[in-house]
């Protein structure tokens, strides 16, 4: 019996939704129904995803929709570009949607990026669905109308922001995912923690086992924690004039080490773990946050099965990198630095700690 355990708003006027987190939503979830009732439907997903939930959302979409379509991308970070964004506008073209059509994202974090910008820019606009299958996409990318796919010079550089209509995260969804998936997903949830709430980080630092054995339970309530906290930043700055950007603790080194490496050679949430663990002793150098917290957040990155080492690069290579972050200022990079556990500012720093940075966390003697 699908049951609903956490309901949450965000907030933002006529732009405003709900997220629905629970059990067994996918089969069906009366939120969804009302939504895609009498509406061409087009469910986007990948070629991983779609053999374990596309046949279960279908049918529950089957009754609803006037007309229903499966888009099913190649998987991976690699394939987040405009030809795989271009095959959902060929199948929406080929198939007559009109401007009351409804996408339905269901997948990762790189399907509802793809799928919320064909949304944003099919016909200049038209409603989507977040239906996030993985963890790092249920705490953090299906909320907040980021949508974006990437360029080889940069990660997530083209894009819109546009809210979802609606965000339904099914817990049991995660149980199909690999082990590295799920702490991807984990290292966003420990961001949520260290920027804005050390109580939070403290109960997933309690909880790391059960999460990681993925209980429903404790996992439902960190999810809606870590959507409760992107809500509140988001409802105050939806397009990241000023506090938003305070959800990209990590996200600076993390972004380098994606471009760097190569997008998919390492998943993004293992990146933003190792890129929080940068983040934080850049932020012990500058003299804002002591050395207990740093180690902290070291062994919280760690337990959750994350990298706590970044590749061994000259610095002349990370600044490069770096330069073409959508946080930087005609080429000189920004960070989000915490001034203490749960307090997150965004600053220019001095690139001596900087490049002091880069050497001790390659050498994993942070």
């Amino acid at each position: 019996m699908p049951k609903t355990l956490h309901e949450i708003d965000v907030s933002l006027g006529e732009r405003s939704y709900p997220i629905l987190i629970g059990e067994g939503l996918l089969d069906d979830c009366p939120a969804l129904m009302a939504r895609a009732r009498g509406r061409q439907v087009a469910i986007v997903t990948n070629e991983t995803v779609a053999p374990l939930f596309e046949p279960r959302l279908r049918r529950a979409l089957a009754g609803a929709a006037s007309a229903l379509v499966t888009v099913a991308l190649p998987d991976g970070e690699a394939h987040k570009d405009w030809p795989s964004l271009n095959r959902v506008f060929d199948a929406l073209l080929a198939n007559r949607f009109d401007r009351n059509c409804l996408i339905v994202a269901l997948g990762g974090g790189v399907v509802g990026d793809m799928a919320g910008f064909a949304a944003a820019t099919y016909q200049r606009g038209v409603d989507f669905v977040q239906v996030p299958t993985t963890l790092l996409a249920q705490v953090d990318s299906s909320v907040g109308g980021k949508t974006a796919i990437n360029h080889p010079l940069g990660k997530n550089m083209i894009g819109a922001f546009h809210q979802p209509r609606l965000v339904l995260a099914d817990v049991t969804t995660l149980r199909s995912l690999p082990q590295r998936e799920l702490s991807a997903g984990l290292a966003e949830m420990l961001k949520h923690g260290a920027i804005a709430d050390p109580a939070y980080l403290g109960e997933l630092e309690r909880d790391m086992a059960a999460l990681l054995r993925c209980e429903p339970a404790p996992m439902a309530a960190a999810i809606a924690r870590s959507c409760e906290i992107k809500a509140e930043v988001v409802a105050a700055d939806e397009r990241e004039a000023d506090r938003r950007a305070i959800l990209n603790f990590g996200h600076t080194f993390g972004h380098a080490i994606e471009a760097g490496m190569g997008y998919g050679a390492w998943l993004h949430g293992e990146a933003v773990g190792a890129g929080m663990i940068m983040a934080a002793e850049l932020s012990r150098r500058l003299g804002m946050l002591d050395a207990a917290a740093c180690g902290r957040l070291r062994e919280a990155v760690a337990s959750a099965r994350l990298p706590v080492s970044a590749p061994r690069w000259p610095a002349e290579r990370w600044l490069e990198l770096m330069s073409v972050d959508k946080k930087a200022e005609q080429g000189t990079p920004k960070f989000v630095l915490l001034d203490g556990l749960g307090r997150a500012v965004v600053r220019k720093v001095p690139e001596a700690p900087l490049r002091e940075t880069f050497e001790a966390c390659a050498a994993g003697d942070a």
